[in-house]
């Protein structure tokens, strides 16, 4: 590998581990700190490798890192996919597929549903599973979401899924859609694999809906969801794609005034 190109990747590994903060990857905050960003013996310790090879990757000293070597300080430095293709650029590497979909809440994503006064809001990733809620969503949608995280899950198996919704047959071609895009991007993530073979085996119309190849696209839907003590409930999901993730946000909004809006606010102070 060039030496030009050795410098580049220790530029950038030093540069990203500098404008890294503690809660980024999940360590505890407070620590002074002589210099800003996370130190190189945290990083080794989050990319299970040595701390004297990892300083040499930032001196532009060490041989050519392998792809495992890579994809370990993707996973410590909580890299985007395009953060990834860079790095394996500067590695003189041929990035190779991700193994499996992000699985993380980005911290200026979990910060904006804390935001969102009167909207209930969930984050799911390329599986469905919940992997972040505000508390108006917990509140909305209860116990299932601790129960029985994964949205494909209660859709096709009915595992622990205390509320009925309207929409639910069109919610199936979304969610099968989604799936299928899924395992055409991970094809070797075998949480992914393990999901998609318990609904083959568990559920027929998933079969029949997977055979269709059905083509949808996140979007603006009305449904009505029925609370197990508020009764039914008219609510709006909007979605937003956060790409560089391959997960997605759902807004669940009820109209101004509505009878649905007041339960929000019952739910919210709750």
């Amino acid at each position: 590998m060039a030496r030009t190109v050795r410098a580049d990747l220790a530029r950038f590994l030093r540069g990203r581990r500098e404008q890294l903060r503690p809660e980024d990857v999940g360590l505890p905050e407070g620590i002074a700190r002589r210099t800003p960003g996370l130190r190189r013996e945290e990083i080794a310790e989050l990319a299970h490798m040595s701390v004297d090879y990892y300083a040499r990757l930032e001196q532009a000293r060490a041989p050519r890192p392998s792809p495992r070597i890579l994809d370990a300080l993707t996973e410590a430095m909580r890299l985007t996919p395009a953060e990834r293709a860079h790095l394996f650029r500067l590695a003189g590497t041929g990035a190779t597929p991700p193994s499996g979909p992000a699985r993380r809440v980005r911290p200026h994503v979990a910060a904006l549903l804390e935001r969102l006064p009167g909207t209930g809001a969930i984050v799911t990733d390329a599986g469905y599973d919940v992997i972040a809620a505000n508390p108006l969503a917990r509140a909305l949608f209860g116990a299932g979401l601790r129960d029985e995280p994964n949205l494909a899950r209660r859709r096709f198996l009915d595992a622990g899924r205390p509320y009925a919704s309207s929409g639910a047959e069109e919610f199936g071609h979304v969610v099968v859609s989604r799936l299928r895009r899924s395992a055409a991007r991970y094809p070797h993530d075998p949480e992914l694999g393990r999901l998609l073979a318990e609904l083959r085996a568990g559920s027929e119309e998933f079969r029949a809906i997977w055979d269709a190849d059905p083509v949808h696209q996140p979007g603006h839907r009305a449904k009505t969801v029925t609370h197990p003590e508020l009764g039914p409930l008219r609510v709006t999901c909007d979605v937003l794609v956060v790409p560089e993730d391959d997960q997605q946000v759902v807004f669940v909004t009820a109209d101004p005034g509505s009878p649905s809006a007041r339960a929000f606010r019952l739910l919210g102070s709750a």
